[in-house]
């Protein structure tokens, strides 16, 4: 064999190699990438003792600590260890749905029959009656400001905004519930359609070709929620503000993602048998999938070497 054509067949074989490598790296990459955005970790949280494990509902977290609700008419505050039971004194039941810090809220029922509002700062109940309301439902909570929904005389459901000091009514459509606020940015839903508010603008939160949205609680651009399929099951989702995410627990007949913070999510969910639990979602990093990406092209330029 000549010296050229030596030269000329290495030349092919060096490219065909590199090739290779590069076709090697990109499906590795491609299926670190599709595993690592699939796979967060799905963990069940059920209340255990007197009540068993039938009905746990998760309904907001923050930092470790997540609030919701379990057998009938209790609510629960769960820091990842212990578990402490959440009864608003002299309630008929009690329903936590928003954490923030040490501060939580909630509704309760009195033995008439009537619904407050409720605010737990871990020593005290205060009770939040929308003034000239017949019943009170607060929802969510950021630093001093929390949203919620009230009945008026007429029967209409609306939202409102309580710093404090006053209540406001929010100026949105009737029959629309505040479910969570996060800075100036205030979650509304009638239970099919839901909106995101910033104290002038309303967008509108649905999750394309689904059979009604309720946006339930935001946490910076991420907002989690639930959504009917066609087939009339209920799905949980995440939305970062320009694309859509279903979230199902596996082996789930039903799913719906209630809270979020930071890269946790907690909810709630129907197993084969239709009986409720809580879970805890851990959403993947981003910046995983990069790195092993990384380590990925590392191993194939030692390779070559």
């Amino acid at each position: 064999m000549s010296m050229r054509r030596k030269t000329c067949l290495l030349y092919v074989v060096s490219k065909i190699k590199k090739i290779l490598y590069l076709f090697v790296f990109m499906i590795s990459l491609f299926a670190l990438g599709s595993v690592d955005a699939m796979a967060g970790i799905w963990t069940t949280i059920d209340v255990p003792g007197e009540y068993g494990a039938w009905p746990t509902m998760a309904s907001d977290i923050d930092g470790d600590n997540i609030v919701g609700s379990y057998g009938f008419g209790h609510s629960f505050l769960y820091n990842g260890t212990s578990w402490t039971t959440l009864d608003m004194p002299g309630a008929f039941w009690t329903e936590a749905h928003g954490i923030d810090g040490s501060n939580i809220v909630g509704t309760y029922g009195d033995a008439s029959g009537g619904q407050h509002g409720f605010f737990y700062n871990g020593s005290s109940w205060t009770t939040l009656d929308m003034p000239g309301a017949d019943a009170t439902s607060a929802c969510g909570i950021d630093g001093g400001n929390i949203v919620g929904s009230y009945t008026d005389g007429f029967g209409h459901s609306c939202s409102f905004l309580y710093d404090w000091a006053n209540w406001t009514t929010l100026d949105v459509p009737l029959t629309f519930s505040a479910t969570d606020i996060d800075g100036d940015n205030i979650l509304l839903s009638d239970g099919a359609i839901s909106f995101l508010y910033n104290g002038t603008t309303l967008t509108e939160l649905i999750m394309p070709d689904t059979h009604g949205t309720v946006a339930s609680s935001i946490d910076g651009s991420n907002i989690v929620g639930c959504y009917w399929g066609g087939d009339g099951v209920r799905h949980g989702f995440l939305y970062n503000g320009s694309s859509w995410t279903t979230l199902d627990m596996p082996g789930a007949s039903q799913t719906a993602a209630c809270g979020i913070d930071g890269s946790n999510i907690v909810g709630q969910y129907f197993d084969a048998s239709d009986a409720y639990h809580g879970f805890v979602y851990a959403i993947p990093e981003p910046g995983t999938v990069f790195l092993l990406g990384l380590g990925g092209l590392v191993l194939v330029r030692r390779r070559r070497g």
